[in-house]
């Protein structure tokens, strides 16, 4: 069964992140890459890298390979800095998820955060994940998949890797 997404990858590179294991979670993100759906057209990818400041990597519409995609995640600086984890959510939200910037409203969304540690302000980032969620206006009745609906989203939305 084939299933489209619009996936944003959120890649934090704080201070405590270090040279090593940013360059670990580029192998991954890398590895990762190669096995959706992304030549097809079916799966678009964003990434977003984060620290003190917030830059938009990689959009929904610039990259339609997987090769390019992994070229695009190979290329990407370790910065460090702090946590502005609610500056990034912020900025899927307002920058990347929007039709000018390649989002499919008839495509499920799926925002992907990688972090090491605790947001700068642990607040805002509440803010900005329900902001996020609620804000893509997505009703999970048109979320179908071969004949089944796809059921609400759980209250906690969080997964956590360790030793990736």
């Amino acid at each position: 069964m084939d299933c489209a997404f619009d996936i944003i990858f959120v890649l934090g590179d704080s201070g405590s992140v270090g040279v090593s294991d940013f360059e670990l979670t580029k192998s991954f993100l890398s590895q990762l890459v190669s096995r959706l759906d992304i030549d097809s057209g079916n799966t678009r990818v964003g990434f977003l890298v984060f620290s003190t400041h917030v830059e938009t990597t990689i959009s929904l519409t610039n990259d339609s390979s997987v090769a390019s995609i992994q070229s695009a995640i190979s290329s990407l600086n370790y910065t460090g800095g702090g946590t502005s984890t609610h500056a990034a959510l912020s900025h899927v939200r307002s920058a990347m998820l929007t039709s000018a910037a390649g989002d499919r409203s008839s495509i499920a969304n799926v925002v992907v955060l990688l972090t090491d540690g605790q947001s700068d302000n642990v607040t805002d980032t509440k803010v900005s994940i329900n902001q996020l969620y609620f804000t893509q206006g997505r009703d999970h009745r048109r979320m179908k998949r071969g004949g089944a609906f796809a059921p609400p989203p759980p209250k906690s939305r969080k997964i956590f890797w360790e030793n990736m």
